[in-house]
């Protein structure tokens, strides 16, 4: 008989070679043993029965907008959000206030977060032009998870647009650089054809697919010839999408949550709460979203949770702020679209586990495997709820989702061995440290 500090007892585990129900022993905040456990014993145990058993899910493209306003957003509640939507960790986005650009900023960020995340969190560096001659060294310092680059406008002081200044941040480094990667220049060139109180959807029309399309071939042309790998977020486009997979051996692929569920629809009923950057597009984008996700081009899908006030979002377009909250809603809308057969939860586990921490170098997070963190999601598929915006803990305290019914919904997260969330209550105090990655010292 073996001792563990906490057995799953009876889930079908969603393990790298398939779905197996099968019993998992913890020790010391490690897997220690995934098998049949029925003879050993745990201080703890967990009647998994009827419940799946995911990696500790990440989203890995999150705006907590701290340092900022904390009427909107800050890391305690997003990350509160995170934990209740069935999360792990989060990785955070540097376009604070002010951004996370250079090494005071970021030592500060990582010590903010002891006592106050509930999940792990990854840093982003915020490169600027005036920071390129130290992102090499800024990028390998402990949980930083990658350095953004935006190379097209959009919320915070942060932009690289020029070939010159991106071919001078790719040759400073080695690690995979993260890029929003519209055109600047096309968005500026077209921006006066647009005025106040125009129709919201013609964000779509102003951020076009050129202007997307653009950019991204202008981040490959760069990323070819300074071999230098990059991770296109948020790509919203069937040609981006067509295009991308001629450069696998330089590129990978982030496609948000959102782009997998709105359409242009959106706009006519949601307004300004339907506005992000890049825009959500016609139909046909959805569905090229999807034959990505299913053909494996998509290494990731994030939320790109980037909230704003109730009045920023209700402002006349093109004024009204864009982005979307979705940090604590990705889970059961990703849940429901298992549900609806668009993908497995094996692919949900990958898009969201291995996926993450193949593109980001996470080290002993992603998988269920002996040696990893003890980090779980157990989510009940026949769980049938609605998502309430009286359930969002963000302090805007408002989605774009309300209403949606979602079958499939997480119930208890387990970071490092120990229950954080059980159905709806957050356990204990915050517990969430920096993510730890194979290149970053000291990670």
């Amino acid at each position: 008989m073996t001792s563990y500090d906490l057995i799953l007892r009876g889930g079908a585990c969603v393990l790298p070679w398939g779905v197996e129900t099968t019993d998992v022993g913890v020790r010391e905040g490690r897997i220690a043993a995934l098998g049949d456990l029925r003879l050993d014993k745990a201080a703890n145990e967990v009647d998994c029965r009827g419940l799946h058993v995911l990696p500790g899910l990440i989203d890995a493209h999150v705006h907590l907008r701290d340092p900022g306003d904390p009427a909107v957003e800050d890391l305690s509640h997003g990350t509160k959000g995170a934990l209740l939507g069935g999360l792990t960790a989060v990785f955070d986005m540097p376009n604070t206030a002010p951004s996370i650009t250079d090494r005071e900023r970021l030592d500060w960020k990582r010590g903010y977060l002891e006592g106050r995340a509930w999940v792990d969190v990854g840093l982003y560096v915020g490169a600027s032009k005036k920071n390129i001659a130290e992102l090499a060294a800024l990028e390998l310092q402990p949980n930083v998870c990658a350095v953004k680059v935006f190379a097209g406008s959009s919320t915070g002081d942060l932009l690289v647009e020029d070939d010159a200044s991106l071919e001078r941040v790719m040759r400073g480094g080695r690690r995979r650089i993260c890029y929003h990667s519209e055109d600047e220049y096309r968005l500026q060139e077209r921006k006066p054809q647009f005025t106040s109180g125009m129709p919201h959807r013609n964000h779509m029309v102003w951020r076009d697919v050129e202007c997307a399309f653009l950019g991204t071939r202008r981040l490959m042309a760069l990323a070819r010839r300074t071999g230098r790998p990059a991770h296109i977020l948020h790509v919203s486009t069937a040609e981006e999408l067509d295009y991308l997979k001629e450069f696998r051996d330089v590129a990978t692929v982030e496609v948000l949550l959102n782009h997998l569920t709105q359409t242009d629809e959106a706009y006519d009923r949601l307004g300004g709460y339907a506005v992000m950057n890049p825009p959500i597009r016609d139909e046909r984008h959805l569905k090229a979203a999807w034959a990505a996700v299913a053909d494996g081009t998509v290494d990731v899908v994030g939320s790109d949770h980037a909230p704003h006030s109730r009045a920023a979002k209700e402002r006349p377009w093109p004024d009204c702020a864009a982005g979307l909250t979705g940090v604590q809603t990705i889970v059961p809308l990703m849940l429901d679209h298992v549900s609806a057969g668009r993908l497995s939860l094996s692919r949900l586990a990958d898009l969201m586990c291995a996926g993450p921490a193949r593109v980001y170098g996470v080290t002993g997070k992603g998988r269920l495997a002996a040696g990893y963190d003890a980090d779980f999601t157990l989510v009940d598929m026949k769980k049938q709820r609605v998502i309430e915006e009286s359930w969002i803990v963000s302090p805007c305290g408002w989605t774009p989702f309300a209403g949606h019914r979602c079958t499939g919904w997480p119930v208890m997260a387990i970071l490092r061995g120990k229950v954080a969330m059980r159905e709806d209550e957050v356990i204990g105090a915050p517990r969430g440290q920096g993510v730890a990655f194979q290149e970053a010292r000291g990670g």
